[in-house]
């Protein structure tokens, strides 16, 4: 695939040179922290070391007064409290979360996450009735309900009250819950808008501790599961969140609640854990019981009491995780096929697919491969309960939830946001919702969406990498969107001892100006981007031919020895 490189805004030499001089640090350094937003010296103390003191006031969210103010009444009138969450990653660590800050105190609360086969997304009617059913009179929805307009009615006109903790764009209309928590609501005055469901049940518990007097510092404990919410659900890494983040990985590598020390071990991260680690090792673990059988796996595995019982719960997780890794592999094998054969198709600037035997748990996996290999907005579908039901993703700055919104009347429900999607409308729908999908596509998508972008923060020279240079690198993490981690182009460059690695990997070091690199440069997956042998990028290094690289800067650990790594995102030859 074919990667734009696009250099990042050089800012004005004055604000670089003052930040510089302010915070000690090289003029490269300074102009990446502008463009993170850090442009004076209280600023970049507060990014280099956040402080959770900093975080805002729970009550500054739109309804949570009345949010406390039913939970107090519910523990003080003893009524039976439900969790009820997504089964995604955001939504069980979520439904662990208030369920175990509640369960601390007040033994009259359990949790439930729906069914994703019998009951799909969100609040449904067979959980509203099981409330009711089992004398529920408060349930507590997590990561999901911000639409649930006819469930919420359900529950009110059963005797259930419910207190919506979504982070999804609402719609025109409001469910009449008893309080609905969602900084994105029009009328929510609350300073940051990308918390996760996780973050906003975090809120909620932070703002009942406060009303009750508790010690903040008891919530702490937590995090470790906010952090893994932040990660999974690839929500922006900047603000309130940035310092949920911090101190989430600070736990989670100190002193993880069980379930996540178990699943640290079952993925075998022996070093010290990173955004990356959770988004790839951790996340899908938690996320395969949900997809392929039920999350409720994954929350009793998050709330396990001790080591030897997560442990055990850590290793079903992993074997259904397994699983997932092959229906993964297939489906996508499939979708692949497919496109092949649609000739027609390979103008379009979006792809939707169905089939109805696809597993529904893996569809939206499948939908993020298509994007890596044809690098458009995609939606993948199967069938569930006679209707087609589908997961959508998208390309870099362009709003699939709007597209989405925009063939409502083709739908029977859609929800989710810029990024990502999910929706239902009947199966002989299909072709008439692909075909004005790609309409509303082609006319708001633009060229620059339609090829991967490869932001570079600035170009280096051989001598500038350094480990005094690295040292300050990483103390601007936790990366992630809004801080991603470190990009640099070096420029005009020869390879010098290339080697491949498994058949697929390249590993070379770099000369520029007769100097050769310390570092060793690592091309993941690079050894034979060409059909022409004489093209593939291995011979064409060995070639002595001239070229330009970006790359992120790593640490690697080998027997207890570190060295400096350049992690080659992509190679631009002469």
């Amino acid at each position: 695939m074919e990667y734009v490189w696009k250099q990042k805004p050089t800012s004005a030499q004055g604000a670089v040179h003052k930040l510089a001089k302010d915070i000690n640090v090289n003029a490269t350094l300074a102009n990446m922290l502008i463009n993170r937003g850090v442009e004076n010296f209280d600023q970049a103390k507060d990014f280099f070391r956040p402080s959770l003191n900093l975080i805002h006031d729970p009550f500054l969210m739109k309804d949570m007064e009345a949010a406390v103010t039913r939970i107090q009444r519910a523990v003080a009138q003893q009524e039976k409290i439900l969790v009820y969450g997504d089964y995604d990653v955001d939504g069980t660590t979520a439904v662990a979360l208030v369920y175990g800050f509640l369960k601390g105190f007040y033994p009259k609360v359990d949790f439930y996450i729906p069914d994703r086969y019998k009951e799909g997304y969100g609040i449904s009617e067979r959980g509203v009735h099981y409330a009711a059913e089992n004398g529920f009179s408060l349930v507590i929805a997590l990561d999901c309900g911000i639409k649930a307009i006819d469930k919420v009615a359900l529950a009110t006109k059963l005797g259930v009250d419910l207190i919506i903790c979504d982070h999804h764009t609402p719609g025109e209309e409001l469910p009449q819950a008893v309080a609905v928590l969602d900084s994105k609501r029009k009328d929510c005055a609350y300073p940051y808008k990308e918390l996760s469901g996780c973050g906003v049940g975090f809120k909620l518990i932070q703002a009942y501790a406060k009303s009750q007097g508790m010690e903040e510092a008891s919530l702490y404990g937590y995090l470790d599961l906010v952090v893994v919410s932040i990660a999974a659900d690839i929500v922006p890494i900047t603000g309130e969140n940035r310092i949920l983040a911090y101190y989430g990985l600070d736990r989670i590598n100190n002193s993880p609640r069980p379930g996540l020390k178990a699943l640290i071990l079952q993925a075998n991260v022996e070093k010290e854990i990173q955004i990356s680690d959770i988004v790839f090792k951790i996340g899908p673990r938690i996320n395969a019981s949900g997809r392929l059988e039920h999350a409720k796996a994954s929350v009793e595995l998050l709330i396990s009491s001790n080591l030897d019982e997560a442990i055990e719960r850590a290793k079903l997780v992993d074997e259904v995780n397994a699983t997932r890794r092959n229906f993964d592999e297939n489906i996508t094998k499939e979708a692949f096929e497919m496109l092949a054969l649609r000739e027609a198709e390979a103008s379009w600037n979006s792809t939707v697919l169905f089939k109805e035997d696809w597993h529904k748990g893996v569809i939206g996996i499948v939908a993020s491969r298509c994007i890596e290999k044809y690098y458009r907005p995609t939606i993948i579908l199967t069938e569930s309960n006679n209707k087609a039901t589908g997961s959508a993703r998208s390309v870099v700055d362009f709003d699939i939830y709007e597209a989405i919104a925009a063939c409502a009347d083709l739908l029977d429900q859609f929800g989710g946001h810029k990024y990502a999607a999910g929706l239902t409308l009947d199966v002989d729908k299909v072709p008439a919702f692909q075909q004005k999908f790609e309409e509303v596509v082609r006319s708001r998508i633009e060229e620059i969406h339609l090829k991967p972008v490869i932001e570079v923060d600035d170009v280096l020279l051989l001598d500038q990498i350094n480990y005094k240079f690295y040292s300050i690198l990483k103390q601007m993490a936790p990366f992630g969107p809004g801080n991603t981690e470190p990009v640099f182009r070096i420029n005009n460059v020869v390879a010098e001892e290339v080697t491949v690695l498994k058949d697929k990997h390249l590993r070379f070091k770099i000369m520029q100006d007769g100097q050769v690199t310390t570092p060793v440069c690592l091309g993941f997956g690079m050894a034979d981007r060409s059909k022409d042998p004489a093209l593939t990028t291995v011979n064409m290094l060995r070639s002595k031919m001239r070229f330009d690289i970006v790359a992120e800067m790593r640490e690697n650990f080998f027997r207890d020895k570190s060295s400096l790594q350049l992690y080659v995102k992509d190679i631009k030859f002469d």
